[in-house]
């Protein structure tokens, strides 16, 4: 215990304290609270199972397409990315009475997901409904808009006095806990079941909280991702505040711009990604493929002050959200091989650059590559940071970095700050140790994750 004695700078003796605190939890972490990746799931605008995604990561093949349906709409931007989900893949994850009542599509991507990582990790599902519940696996999955489309149809019965026919599955496809209630049901999981709601900041929110859950010894594993709608009712908002590009609807594919000149606005995307936390020890026990590595993070808000609004990140916010994530972490900023930006291909780009190299302390040929998987995908909105989060950890099993489409042209302000190579514009092979996972939301929320390679 720490005293103070009236000889010191009370300053000093707190700055002694957090400093004697961190260390204690980086050697709690070294000892037996290592949290590691044993399972993966993606369902992606441009690939679905993670096979095909890598391979789309490396041939930088696009998943965004020219959308008839938002044409006639009257939509502004009419492009976007929808996972290829057709009814064949459907028959694989829900029997025939569950498709005619599952109509919230972003449920069922993340039901999909959360269940292809469950089994690439290796982990049984219940044979039988009078089975005991896992009491020792926890399921943290994330949504924004997940069932829209059952919210619109709900509206229009009960708008024509036919409350009846709304059936006895729209509350759970409404409610914004539904996709972890159905991944929990599905997957007999007798821990913590719960849904978090951060906008653009979910996905890579719920892999910290998942991981904060292990480190207090609340459970053995936990399912963690996100996931999100697609189509005119998720997306209509968005095109009404014109934030959305209507610059590229002949060429779908060169409409997400991260970090050009030429970027001007968001392409929306839909999907899930799902990734399985374990402690190390629970992952040996069973003699598990590990992919790699969650070092820590950190999620903050900043307040929407100084600048930032609902809309605007507060980019101190930023730089201390990223500082923080990187000192929890117990790294150093020039351990960082790689960031996956969250990079929506507008006006903020050059700002997020920016912020990274005040908050690492290293720019031009000196920063890490960065790259952003939404010039393929588009923005998955809650969905993203889970997607882009299992394309990390590809990378770092892999040692490769996919490309960032449509950058040819790079903002004036982004070169001067980081060099150009330092954005790869082609698939490139590399070794890499750790990557840096950031994500940024309306509401001015911010998370940040460490992904390192996984070492014995």
């Amino acid at each position: 215990m720490l005293r103070y004695y009236g000889g010191d700078d009370p300053q000093a003796v707190k700055t002694r304290h957090a400093l004697s605190l961190i260390k204690l939890i980086q050697m709690q972490k070294t000892a037996d609270k290592r949290i590691v990746i044993t399972g993966m799931g993606v369902v992606a605008p441009n690939a679905i199972g993670l096979f095909d995604f890598e391979q789309a990561l490396r041939a930088g093949r696009s998943g965004i397409q020219h959308h008839p349906q938002l044409a006639e709409l009257k939509f502004g931007c009419q492009i976007g990315g929808l996972p290829p989900v057709d009814e064949e893949i459907k028959n694989q994850y829900f029997s025939p009475l569950e498709l005619r009542s599952l109509k919230a599509t972003g449920i069922l991507y993340g039901v999909m997901a959360g269940i292809d990582a469950w089994k690439d990790a290796g982990l049984a599902t219940p044979e039988e409904k009078d089975s005991p519940p896992d009491w020792g696996s926890a399921c943290f999955f994330g949504a924004g808009l997940a069932g829209a489309e059952v919210v619109r149809d709900a509206a229009y019965f009960i708008d024509q006095q036919q409350v009846k026919r709304l059936g006895s599955t729209t509350v759970p496809q409404v409610m914004s806990s539904g996709v972890s209630a159905f991944l929990g049901g599905r997957l007999g999981l007798g821990n913590q079941i719960m849904t978090n709601a951060s906008a653009c900041s979910t996905g890579t929110e719920s892999i910290l909280l998942g991981y904060r859950h292990l480190q207090l010894g609340l459970a053995e594993r936990v399912l963690c991702g996100s996931c999100d709608s697609g189509g005119p009712y998720v997306w209509g908002g968005f095109d009404a505040m014109r934030v959305m590009t209507r610059k590229s609807n002949d060429q779908p594919e060169a409409g997400s711009r991260p970090l050009s000149a030429t970027a001007a606005g968001f392409v929306p995307g839909s999907g899930a990604g799902a990734l399985v936390l374990e402690t190390l020890a629970s992952a040996k026990k069973r003699s598990a493929r590990i992919y790699a590595e969650v070092l820590g993070g950190a999620i903050n808000s900043g307040g929407q002050q100084q600048g930032g609004t609902m809309t605007a990140p507060n980019r101190q916010g930023i730089v201390r959200c990223i500082q923080d994530a990187i000192q929890h972490a117990g790294i150093k900023a020039s351990d960082i091989d790689a960031i996956s930006g969250h990079l929506t291909s507008t006006m903020f780009d050059p700002i997020e650059v920016e912020q990274w190299t005040v908050a690492l302390k290293r720019a031009g040929k000196d920063f890490p590559y960065i790259s952003s998987l939404k010039s393929m995908i588009g923005h998955c909105l809650s969905a993203a940071g889970a997607i882009e989060s299992v394309a990390v950890v590809l990378e770092l099993v892999n040692g490769f970095l996919h490309p960032s489409l449509n950058c040819e042209d790079l903002h004036p302000e982004v070169a001067r700050h980081i060099a150009p190579e330092r954005i790869p514009q082609r698939m490139i092979e590399t070794p890499l140790n750790i990557i840096a996972k950031s994500s940024f939301g309306f509401g001015d929320v911010n998370s940040c994750v460490l992904f390192k390679k996984y070492q014995q």
